[in-house]
């Protein structure tokens, strides 16, 4: 009876403890669920609403899509209700007339964690398999997505095509901050701030660099959310020295909002589609850092 207490204790002792550590990735254990819960159109395409182990997500297939080939695909995040919205218009719009997939998954405010990322892997591994997608996707992030997709891609860089960022979070410190992040990953802000090795992007990026994933992000100038120079400034700058390829298009005066500044930039879709380098726009130019 005693010794069955104890083992009662110790286990709620150790629910209750905060991790010493990040957990390591569990994803494969077993075969992901997909449920198809709705097919319908939006931005010209069929969109099928499905749930991969209960969690809300989507994919928007090019009408008439057709072929033995994997189809290309880009991966949006971070993915809640009402995503992708008419913002996104135009953007998927293209995406789609290029014959390319948009898909995503809603992994809650998971600020990168490892819960995240492990339904990012069982998401990229039951839609490649369901709907015929490349194994290599097209990254994204917008504004935060980027903590949830740079932490999945520094883990699996041969699953990643490129990634492309519209004012994407590099640096959990910067957003949203040690303290609120911290819950998330089962940590105290100090344990968190210890483990930023293994938690923050832009402390992760050699894989991705070895790998020679190419990466363009779009980022505002004055952008007091999410700050330029700490977060894409940064993490190109990093990347570069890597030997990373990477690019950073600036908006002048522009901050954190959805404007066609961000949204409608055709250097920025050129390089989500077609991987092609981007020149200097009327509405953004190469930044310095990302030299």
């Amino acid at each position: 009876m005693l010794a069955g207490l104890a083992l009662v204790l110790l286990a709620q002792y150790l629910a209750a403890a905060p991790a010493s550590a990040p957990a390591t990735t569990n994803a494969a254990s077993r075969p992901a669920e997909v449920k198809v819960m709705r097919e319908w159109e939006q931005f010209g395409g069929r969109r099928l609403d499905v749930e991969v182990d209960g969690r809300a997500g989507f994919i928007i297939l090019p009408k008439g899509a057709k072929g033995n080939s994997p189809m290309e695909w880009v991966w949006f995040a971070p993915q809640f209700a009402g995503y992708p919205s008419a913002r996104h218009a135009w953007i998927v719009e293209r995406v789609l007339a290029a014959g390319m997939a948009f898909a995503g998954i809603d992994v809650g405010e998971s600020y990168g964690n490892v819960e995240g990322r492990d339904a990012f892997t069982r998401f990229h591994a039951a839609m490649t398999a369901r709907f015929n997608l490349a194994q290599k996707a097209v990254l994204l992030p917008q504004s935060r997505g980027g903590l949830m997709h740079y932490n999945w891609a520094v883990e699996h860089p041969e699953l990643v095509a490129r990634i492309a960022g519209i004012y994407p979070v590099c640096d959990i410190r910067s957003y949203p901050g040690l303290a609120k992040a911290a819950p998330a990953y089962r940590m105290t802000a100090a344990e968190l701030e210890k483990h930023l090795p293994q938690c923050n992007p832009i402390e992760r990026l050699a894989p991705l660099a070895k790998a020679l994933v190419p990466i363009l992000h779009i980022h505002g100038d004055a952008d007091g959310v999410v700050p330029l120079e700490a977060n894409s400034g940064e993490l190109l700058k990093r990347y570069k020295a890597m030997g990373g390829s990477g690019q950073l298009l600036v908006v002048p005066g522009k901050g954190h909002a959805e404007l066609d500044e961000f949204f409608q930039s055709q250097p920025f879709v050129d390089f989500l589609i077609h991987g092609k380098t981007p020149a200097t726009s009327p509405s953004s130019r190469p930044a310095t850092s990302g030299k």
